[in-house]
């Protein structure tokens, strides 16, 4: 057995570092992996999480929110995406000053792709059950919900 088929230690540790050290743990796992949903045609990680998030069409501006970053960035993505044939922006009925980007027929087949993929390298990198994953998804939105009510770190300001 290797030193790291099983740590006994990790278990006398509190709970709170526990799930720190698994969300680490898991966090560095996925980020390894993410670019195995992406292949054909290969996005970047931005147009990966671009095509994650629209899942209804939305605003330049609130894409630069929800994604983390700043309105340039959204702005390259998008035209890279929309070059690609995977979105199309629409004047805001509600605004016909601002844009909305939403995904193509082509932009909606590359995300259930992305999904399905996403799913099974979730599942074999955490080792969790669907139930568990179910579970593990709540508590992380309740997570993510407070992280960006009180604050988001240095390294996820988002765009105001």
């Amino acid at each position: 057995m290797t030193e790291f088929e099983s740590d006994e230690d990790f278990r006398n540790l509190t709970p709170e570092i526990q799930a720190m050290m698994g969300v680490f743990a898991l966090y560095w796992k996925l980020n390894e992996q993410f670019d195995l949903i992406n292949t054909n045609p290969q996005l970047t990680k931005l147009e990966s999480r671009m095509v994650l998030r629209l899942d209804q069409p939305r605003r330049m501006g609130v894409m630069a929110k929800l994604m983390m970053t700043v309105p340039s960035a959204v702005t390259a993505a998008a035209d890279s995406l929309e070059a690609r044939g995977f979105l199309n922006r629409t004047r805001d009925p509600e605004d016909r000053r601002a844009w909305l980007v939403q995904l193509t027929e082509a932009g909606w087949e590359h995300r259930r792709q992305m999904e399905q993929l996403a799913g099974q390298i979730f599942a074999a990198s955490s080792g969790l059950t669907g139930d568990e994953t179910k579970a593990f998804s709540e508590l992380a939105g309740k997570i993510f919900d407070n992280i960006m009510r009180t604050g988001a770190p240095e390294g996820l300001k988002t765009c105001e």
